[in-house]
């Protein structure tokens, strides 16, 4: 069963986005009970770095490139995103930050296309087409597009999708030659640990009382986180950069789910319109074989 799941980009793909899924709800409760948001990304990357440090401790760790990708890759997947959303997010408001997480599957696609990347199928091209029309209907639906306090904040958060895109694509194009998934992971995430502890001891939130008080909750985020990391490094070996981006339009659909079964939560028509999308699109790769070999 391992075994299966651990060579199917489509099992894969569904594991990764449903613990990213339960990233946002367990975020949103951290963040309620006063842990510095920047100190509990950090926490996210530097928990589940270590134990797959440790789960790969006989791999050749004395490569000075695994450190150099590391920490470029680090810096676009988490670093930059995270810093950016959090300073933008009072000034343009959910709706639009969680279509810069929706655009950011097409941006991989281009620039899959554009400098030759394992480029993405037909199948999978529709696949991202309709989860990107999905988001779009569930963003409108649950929050709505509220205009930015300023045209600036637009822009910057815009870089959110782009730097995402790039760090999918950078790590397929220089992933480091015989390192294994978990390795990469536990590199990546140990190297983004450091900019986010800065940004929290800069933040002023460097302070571990809250994580301490709500342990149970610091426990399940980092189980959760460790389980994500170990199948999104392998997701991005064996599906590629376009196949990965598609992790968040199935964290999406699985918030409805939550919100709806645990949270008592009711959502317009619009909103479940999306959810059809989502899952038109993955079953599209599911039905379409190419997409995989060729993600």
């Amino acid at each position: 069963m391992k075994a299966l799941i651990y060579n199917s980009p489509l099992a894969l793909l569904l594991g990764t986005g449903t613990l990213l899924g339960l990233l946002t709800p367990l975020g949103k409760l951290a963040a309620a009970a006063g842990i510095d948001p920047f100190l509990w990304a950090a926490l996210i990357s530097l928990v589940p770095g270590i134990a797959l440090a440790i789960a790969t401790a006989r791999e050749n760790w004395g490569r000075a490139d695994l450190y150099s990708y590391g920490a470029i890759s680090g810096l676009f997947a988490y670093v930059i995103p995270n810093a950016l959303l959090f300073t933008a997010i009072p000034h343009i408001g959910s709706g639009l930050a969680g279509l810069m997480y929706a655009l950011s599957p097409v941006i991989t696609a281009a620039l899959s296309f554009t400098f030759n990347i394992r480029p993405p199928s037909r199948g999978l091209l529709t696949a991202v087409a309709l989860g990107f029309v999905g988001a779009i209907l569930i963003v409108l639906g649950r929050n709505g597009l509220a205009a930015p306090e300023a045209p600036q904040w637009l822009l910057l958060s815009l870089l959110v999708p782009v730097s995402l895109a790039i760090g999918n694509v950078y790590r397929t194009a220089r992933w480091p030659k015989n390192a294994p998934p978990a390795q990469i992971g536990a590199a990546s995430n140990l190297v983004s640990a450091i900019p986010l502890l800065l940004l929290s001891a800069w933040n002023g939130g460097l302070h571990t009382a809250a994580i301490l008080e709500h342990w149970q909750l610091s426990v399940g985020q980092w189980l959760a986180s460790l389980a994500m990391f170990t199948l999104f490094f392998r997701l991005q070996w064996v599906g590629g950069p376009t196949y990965l981006s598609q992790i968040g339009y199935v964290g999406a659909a699985l918030s409805l789910a939550i919100g709806t079964l645990i949270l008592g939560e009711t959502y317009p028509p619009l909103v479940w319109t999306g959810a059809v999308f989502i899952l038109a699109g993955i079953g599209s790769v599911a039905l379409d074989k190419s997409a995989a070999k060729a993600a």
